[in-house]
């Protein structure tokens, strides 16, 4: 390899390694990144691993990111200083999640292989048993909304272009969802949403 081929091979692997401090890699919008993680995932993975991370790689599903590598307690090494900050989810934020990760797993059950688009009303209708009752609607579906963009930024859903002006809202549920959301944390929260609904079912008789 020449000096200039190491040099070229050293900025894509940094290219790569920037993109992936700031989030996740996706296939589809990070083309050029994506086919150099491919090739370069083992220097990647060796870089990361000295900071305490490891490369999270679904190349089927086409995303990547960076996990704080968990650590044994009984191995005797100290704990490394978390690099990669962990976020507290509300519990409306955490029942949005469920909800589409649900409907993820009914989507491809039925077999389909395309994308999995919900409207604003769709996600209204799953979460209104969580939403508390009579309060003032239009204050409902701006919290609604909050929390919407809020699992957006997070990166699990992504804003569909409107077909026209003035057309209702639609998102692309993001596959990554299902990397998070595992059915060990599917359960859990199902279980505290079971005593949430009992809960309020008790408060609104």
């Amino acid at each position: 390899m020449t000096q200039e081929q190491a040099q070229t091979s050293d900025n894509r692997l940094s290219v790569v390694l920037i993109t992936l401090f700031k989030g996740v890699v996706y296939r589809d919008e990070q083309t050029a990144v994506w086919q150099d993680l491919l090739k370069l995932q083992s220097a990647v993975r060796d870089y990361v691993a000295v900071l305490g991370l490891e490369l999270k790689l679904f190349e089927e599903e086409g995303y990547a990111w960076l996990a704080h590598r968990t650590s044994d307690p009984d191995d005797g090494e100290p704990a490394l200083p978390r690099l990669v900050t962990r976020r507290s989810l509300s519990f409306a934020v955490s029942v949005l999640l469920a909800l589409l990760r649900k409907r993820l797993l009914e989507f491809d059950a039925l077999g389909h292989d395309s994308r999995l688009v919900v409207s604003f009303e769709e996600i209204q209708q799953d979460m209104q048993s969580f939403l508390p009752a009579g309060s003032n609607e239009a204050k409902l579906m701006d919290q609604l909304q909050t929390h919407i963009n809020k699992v957006v930024e997070l990166g699990f859903l992504k804003k569909m272009k409107p077909p026209f002006e003035g057309a209702p809202p639609t998102y692309e549920v993001r596959r990554i969802i299902a990397g998070f959301i595992d059915s060990q944390w599917l359960d859990q929260l199902q279980t505290r949403l079971k005593e949430y609904q009992d809960y309020a079912q008790g408060v609104n008789e």
